[in-house]
């Protein structure tokens, strides 16, 4: 990784900007194979191409750099790993750079109140960039306008769930509540006036940021094994994303399975402004909450504890 902590810079702005970061796949295969040779034996060894790798991680240090170098004339800079994120205490006046992939700005939004965000894509050959505009090279005309806000920003709605025990999580994308491994979950929901006892594999919750990630890959999925079954493909429609900044909600069951005790008519419906959805666990053991995919990032969901989720006071701001 390269060290970019406290970059010296010219009086060009006295609000610091903070360059986010993540690891390469590379880096992480050396940090636990200890070498370049090792970690190219174990790639190598299961059939994959070493050179993707290497690619990846070239892309990404090039970009890094260059990042440093666009921001080289501001007055305070600071680089962190995003396994730092959750540590790090951001200021009310710091503008945070994103050096993608999309999924970091989702996980990098979530710890900010306020801050605006910058997405920055080091390898437009790899990832899309839906939330990620700029590139390095954009950042010396850029961040100036920002700093100064002077630069239009998109609001982004979060969801947020609120334990009876006192913790909370925000989400970017989308939460999941049910099981950590691949067992099934076992837990109370209610919605309304409405309330069953169930058990699947889980509940999705998502934002409309997350609305064309994980909850469109549940939806179609339901939709086309539903028009398999009836032998009408392309009858039902799943529903179309919504915006970015909706204050509206999605939730979801995965795969909910009718007992004798548990039902299966409460999976899907939206959660507005004024309303919310409360889950009760029913697992003495391995319930999580976790939010935007970060699995080791979670809230322990033991039973008895209920879940209540709803949109969150909060909003992330991203640049445009």
């Amino acid at each position: 990784m390269i060290p970019l902590s406290h970059v010296p810079r010219k009086e060009t702005g006295r609000r610091r900007i903070v360059i986010v970061r993540r690891q390469s796949r590379l880096e992480v295969l050396m940090l636990r194979h200890n070498t370049r040779n090792m970690a190219r034996f174990q790639v190598e060894r299961l059939g994959d191409d070493f050179g993707a790798y290497e690619a990846e991680d070239a892309a990404i240090l090039a970009s890094t750099r260059r990042v440093a170098e666009e921001l080289s004339d501001f007055e305070s800079v600071v680089s962190i790993d995003r396994s730092r994120i959750p540590d790090f205490l951001f200021e009310a006046e710091d503008v945070v750079v994103a050096v993608g992939p999309d999924g970091l700005v989702a996980n990098t939004l979530k710890y900010l109140d306020g801050q605006p965000l910058v997405g920055v894509n080091p390898d437009p050959a790899r990832w899309d960039g839906v939330l990620l505009p700029f590139r390095a090279d954009d950042l010396r005309r850029l961040m100036p306008e920002v700093v100064a806000d002077r630069r239009g920003v998109r609001d982004v709605t979060m969801a947020q769930v609120w334990l009876n025990d006192g913790q909370s999580l925000l989400a970017v994308n989308d939460f999941f509540i049910g099981p950590r491994s691949h067992t099934s979950a076992y837990y109370r929901i209610s919605f309304g006036s409405r309330s069953e006892e169930q058990c699947s594999s889980g509940v999705i919750v998502s934002t409309g940021l997350g609305s064309t990630g994980w909850m469109r890959s549940v939806l179609r999925g339901a939709v086309g094994v539903l028009s398999a079954l009836e032998g009408e493909q392309g009858v039902h429609e799943t529903p179309g994303p919504l915006p970015w900044n909706s204050d509206v909600l999605r939730f979801a069951v995965r795969e909910p399975f009718p007992s004798r005790t548990t039902q299966v008519d409460l999976v899907y419906g939206e959660i507005a402004r004024e309303r919310s959805l409360r889950i009760v666990s029913r697992m003495p053991e391995g319930g999580v909450v976790f939010s935007d995919g970060v699995e080791s990032d979670f809230l322990a969901f033991p039973s008895g504890v209920e879940a209540t989720v709803g949109l969150s006071e909060r909003k992330g701001r991203l640049v445009v």
